[in-house]
Formats: structure tokens, sequence, C-alpha cells
């Protein structure tokens, strides 16, 4: 029996099966690109691991480097970076070292930087001594704000400073009790006098237990000088002009009281009828 072909073959071509090739081709080729990625993520991964861990090596700090102290000895500005050492260079914050070198009593001001590739460089400004501050019968070191910065002692022997009294009323377990208002009393004498540096050397104590009136003692005058909270070193240069004369109406004087604006009382050391004498500037 004769078979009819038909005339348009189209409908009998195989286009299903190459298109199951063609799917299952781009298959395997995505599956071969996902695991190339996968092999060059790992590689990445690898030689990352690798070079962070060469590159850590190479930028750990090693070496601080101190300038700016001349008080506070290095040991102690080691101690309060302890732990600095060892860490990545870039990595490290490096404020929080630099707040714990401003609680050292010494340091005014403080900055750390780096260095590449493994040194930090550390520069501070150290708190100027102005005074000795006599607490409990101790001395400590004051500076022009009135803190105290350290104990006096044998290290501190070169400072030729005045004596400060009632600038704290004690010590605590946290040290020297600092009463605000007469330390900033202290501290504007100390600034007017260092404003004057031929009156400074002059002042050997001073006294600031009535926050409202400073009490100046000169070296060579046993006179007390009650110089009040302000115009300090007009009042202390008054004292120097007119002293002179005033001995000669007062040749033993207990203290003098300048605060007065046109006139200097003073009271005599000696005498059956102590009295209060007013001398005209």
């Amino acid at each position: 029996m004769a078979v009819s072909v038909p005339s348009d073959r189209r409908f009998r071509r195989a286009h299903v099966r190459p298109a199951r090739r063609r799917s299952l081709a781009a298959a395997r080729w995505r599956l071969a690109a996902r695991v190339a990625a996968l092999a060059v993520a790992v590689a990445g991964a690898g030689w990352y691991g690798t070079h962070v861990m060469a590159t850590a090596r190479v930028l750990a700090i090693d070496a601080i480097e101190i300038t700016g102290n001349r008080h506070l000895p290095d040991g102690e500005v080691m101690a309060l970076l302890a732990g600095l050492e060892g860490q990545h260079i870039l990595l490290t914050d490096l404020e929080p070292w630099r707040r714990r070198l401003m609680g050292s009593p010494w340091v005014e001001q403080a900055s750390l930087r780096r260095v590449l590739p493994s040194t930090v460089e550390v520069v501070i400004s150290e708190r100027t001594p102005m005074a000795l501050g006599r607490i409990d019968g101790e001395l400590y070191l004051v500076d022009r704000d009135g803190r105290v910065i350290d104990a006096y002692g044998p290290a501190y022997g070169q400072f030729d400073l005045p004596i400060v009294d009632g600038v704290a009323d004690g010590v605590g377990p946290d040290g020297p009790a600092v009463d605000p208002a007469r330390a900033a009393l202290a501290a504007r004498l100390l600034a007017a006098l260092e404003e004057r540096r031929d009156l400074l050397p002059l002042v050997s104590q001073i006294d600031v237990s009535d926050a409202r009136d400073a009490v100046v003692l000169l070296r060579r005058d046993p006179a007390l000088l009650h110089l009040g909270d302000r115009r300090f070193a007009e009042r202390l240069q008054a004292w120097l002009d007119l002293s002179e004369a005033l001995r000669l109406r007062v040749p033993e004087i207990e203290y003098a009281d300048l605060r007065f604006e046109d006139r200097v009382y003073v009271r005599p050391a000696r005498g059956p009828a102590a009295r209060t004498v007013r001398a005209v500037q």
C-alpha cells in the first residue's frame, strides 16, 4: 500500500530534541561558571587572609616615640600606653589612648600620630608649676590654674616657687581636696604675677584661705600684704613704692591692707597700744 508523504516537512522536524540539548548545555555552562566563581572566591579569600596576616605583622605598632615631656618620665608615659604596642597601626583608634595620657596631672595637652609602617609619635605639653601648695603640712606642685600636679619631693628640687596656703582643706583618698573658689583666686594671682617677672621672684608665700582676699608675704619683708581679689600686681607695686615711707612712721608692721583705692591701712607689729594707721598713697 502506498503511503502519502506530506509535501511540507516542517511539521516533522525534530525541534524538541535540539532544544533539550541546548538547555542541558546551558545548564552545564552555568554550573561550571558557578564552580569557577566559587573557586575564585575561595582562592581570593585565601590570598586576602594571607595578605592580611602578612601586613598585620608589618603594620603592628612596635615603636612609641615620646617628645615634649620634661618632668613626666618616659616610663610613666609608657605605663599609661601599656597595650598599644602590637596593635594594628591603621585599625587602632588612638583617641582612647590620648585620653589616657590626659588623665595624668602633668599632661596639659597630648597628641598621637601614626608614622608608617609601625611607629606612633606622642607629643606632650606639660603643665607648668607656679607654686607649692601647702596642704596638711605637705607640699604639692600647683599649676597656674590652681590645680595640683604632684607631691613635691627631691625630684623637683629645681623649682624655686612661692608657697600657697589655703588652696585645699585636706588630703582625701583621691588626693588633695582643692576648694574651687580659693584655687581660682590663687590662679588669678599667679597669672598676674607671671606677667610681672620683676614681682614674682619677690613673693615668698601666698595665703588664699579667704577666697576674697589673697595675702602675700614677700622675701625679706615680714609684713602680711592683703591684696584682695583683683589688681594684684598694681597693689603689690603700690606697697613697694610706699613701704619705705610707711616704715618711717611705723618701723615694724604686722600687716598692710591694700584693698582700698586711695589709701593703705597698716597695723603695727608691736607697741603697748597697737592700732591701725592710715597712710595716704
